[in-house]
């Protein structure tokens, strides 16, 4: 139904966004790949933009409780400032504790020994709410240096300036990456209640 020719969702969203009324002050965007993200988690994301005036995006994160998870780039990883704005997102573990590793040898290592090191990190959840007027300037952008190496769209915001309001949720998402995340999906799917 859209373009072919698109590089990221958000690009896929704003042409959609451009036939949009002005009034349409928010878009949202929900990754494909993150079919179970809760309503309660999509509502949180658009109040923290209309709450936040600074904010150009808003998205989310949740604790990552799983030391796999912390190694696997499939599973995007964000840090924020004190305001909970982001810093930057990464495939990469980060932010990276070096003591814990000097300690150990390796951050499977401390993963495994220090169980308090995983409460470092958080996962990025496939999720944005943006401002239109934003959003339009945004897909008009090219990739950036960052984007394209880490494969990630929310770094070509970050590195035009743009201020994205990370709200830390409870409830989880199930990322759909690989084979075994699909068959996690349709476990959850299929069990009742």
């Amino acid at each position: 139904m859209t373009s072919p020719d698109h590089t990221s969702g958000s690009d896929r969203v704003a042409e959609v966004a451009r036939w949009l009324s002005p009034e349409c002050g928010i878009v949202v965007n929900v990754q494909g790949d993150e079919p179970m993200i809760p309503t309660a988690t999509i509502e949180r994301c658009i109040d923290a933009l209309i709450q936040d005036e600074s904010a150009d995006i808003a998205t989310t994160s949740e604790t990552i409780t799983d030391p796999a998870d912390v190694l696997d780039p499939n599973v995007v990883k964000v840090v924020t400032d004190r305001d909970s704005c982001a810093v930057y997102f990464s495939r990469s573990p980060i932010p990276f504790p070096r003591s814990a590793v000097e300690r150990h040898g390796s951050l499977a290592a401390a993963l495994e020994r220090e169980p308090e090191v995983i409460g470092t990190f958080r996962k990025h959840t496939g999720l944005y709410a943006y401002r239109r007027d934003y959003l339009l300037k945004f897909s008009a952008m090219d990739a950036s240096p960052l984007e394209r190496v880490e494969m990630l769209e929310q770094l070509r915001a970050l590195e035009s300036g743009a201020r994205i309001r990370v709200v830390e949720v409870d409830e989880r998402s199930i990322g759909v990456d690989t084979e075994s995340d699909f068959e996690r999906v349709r476990r959850a799917l299929e069990t009742p209640g």
